[in-house]
């Protein structure tokens, strides 16, 4: 059975708060192709936030409206563009989750970053993560956010519950990560750029334990 992280073994895995990755998006092969090539990343952010329950860490996601223009009724993490108001990364990430799902800054403690990903809508994403309050209680917006649901930390880092598979997609085979959560009959899906998230921190941690 997959063991917990620590808080310790959690922020030895990330980059350190004060020191956001500026390395190239590490999955920038699986969509260089798909993008002109004088194209310039937009920078955006989100939090993958981690809340304590007594059965162990849960990660906070959403899932999307159907009426959004990007990514319509996907599971993601909080977060979008990084804009001219923000300090920096974090403050875009931290902004987003409150307008998105009622989360106040004060509910979250910041511990470091993931390394950065490449959407297919021409997105560099930094992913930064956090504990939550176990108090927090989502007042998701209905206008980006149908849903909010945790899922099980441990579920995500067993390797069996991560499927790979291989696509077709625009003249060449690519990598697609997926992971199955829920009932049965009404799974969550959580794929594409997310998918890729969680990938990331389970590599991650593996590298660092």
């Amino acid at each position: 059975m997959t063991r917990y992280p620590s808080l310790p073994a959690l922020a030895r895995a990330l980059h350190p708060l004060q020191s956001p990755p500026a390395s190239a998006p590490w999955n920038s092969d699986e969509v260089a192709d798909l993008l002109p090539p004088d194209h310039v990343h937009r920078e955006a952010a989100v939090l993958v936030g981690l809340v304590p329950r007594a059965g162990g860490p849960r990660v906070l996601l959403t899932r999307r409206t159907e009426m959004l223009r990007h990514h319509p009724g996907q599971v993601s993490f909080p977060g979008g563009g990084i804009e001219p108001v923000d300090r920096d990364a974090l403050a875009a990430a931290l902004r987003e989750a409150n307008e998105e799902i009622g989360l106040h800054p004060d509910q979250a403690r910041p511990m470091g970053w993931l390394d950065p990903v490449v959407t297919i809508s021409g997105y560099r994403v930094l992913p930064a993560v956090a504990t939550i309050d176990a108090a927090f209680v989502p007042v998701p917006d209905p206008g980006e956010v149908a849903e909010v649901f945790e899922v099980d930390l441990q579920f995500l880092l067993a390797p069996g519950n991560l499927r790979q598979l291989e696509v077709e997609y625009a003249g060449r085979p690519r990598r697609l990560l997926e992971f199955r959560h829920g009932p049965g009959h009404a799974p969550h899906r959580i794929w594409g750029v997310t998918a890729s998230i969680l990938f990331n921190l389970r590599e991650r941690l593996a590298r660092a334990t």
